[in-house]
């Protein structure tokens, strides 16, 4: 597999802060890769990095080829990064529908002076819009839940109207940010097959941020664990999972949960 995201001796300061410290990370097309450790170690610092809310201090992010340090968001997100964040940051008063299709503006076929006359073009394009928001949303099982405010919905389905709009964007890397975060036992184990859907039909590549340790050694192939900024460990989940600066810095009993 080729190398899709590589971060070279990445560090970011926060005034005299180090909040990370020299991260080297590869993760490889169409791979589905977890990054770990305690509150605090530097885990959403280093999504921030990847999608341009902050700028490394020093080192190198390459995306698909290309260093993106300094790229705005917007730009990120074109290149083919989306994520989710660990807070749900849905437009809560519009629908499901209204949500996704937010995300499927980047990609419409239509002029300002087609969308102002009202065009056929125009009709055309919002309809083919629609029907693959629709097509996403059924993927995810909430097709029945289009018309529904996105506020008015349970945490968990919050949790994928999220996912959902993410994915509108195609990405080539999605990156998850705990989504398993308030779900109970069986969303979890809903969320695990969604994960590994996500990457077999959207053909995409996945690094997820978790602190379920059953959805991260239940799906990931491979782990990046951080701790104080600094990774301390990585492999497959058999090997970390039995790494004893793991096991005291972060895992303790979790892993025999």
């Amino acid at each position: 597999m080729s190398e899709l995201l590589q971060l070279k001796a990445v560090s970011k300061n926060f005034g005299g802060l180090r909040a990370v410290n020299h991260v080297d990370m590869v993760v490889p097309e169409k791979g589905l890769y977890g990054l770990i450790g305690p509150n605090g170690a530097g885990k959403t610092t280093i999504f921030n990095l990847i999608t341009g809310i902050y700028e490394p201090t020093e080192g190198e992010i390459i995306f698909d080829g290309s260093l993106i340090n300094g790229l705005q968001p917007h730009s990120i997100a074109k290149r083919g990064i989306a994520r989710t964040f660990q807070n749900i940051r849905l437009f809560k008063e519009l629908t499901v529908l209204e949500n996704i299709l937010i995300a499927r503006q980047a990609y419409k076929k239509y002029n300002i002076f087609t969308a102002m006359f009202r065009l056929p073009g125009y009709f055309k394009e919002e309809k083919r819009m629609k029907e693959e928001a629709m097509e996403i949303l059924g993927l995810l099982g909430l097709a029945d839940k289009a018309d529904y405010k996105a506020g008015a919905l349970p945490y968990g389905e919050q949790r994928l109207t999220e996912i959902a709009r993410a994915l509108a964007l195609r990405p080539k890397l999605i990156l998850l940010d705990e989504p398993a975060a308030g779900m109970n036992p069986a969303e979890s184990e809903n969320l695990m097959n969604l994960i590994k859907r996500i990457r077999e039909e959207f053909i995409t590549t996945v690094l997820l941020i978790e602190h379920d340790m059953k959805v991260v050694m239940g799906v990931c192939e491979y782990i990046y664990v951080l701790d104080y900024g600094s990774l301390i460990s990585q492999g497959p989940p058999e090997v970390v999972s039995k790494d004893p600066k793991v096991i005291e810095a972060y895992l303790g009993e979790q892993v025999n949960a």
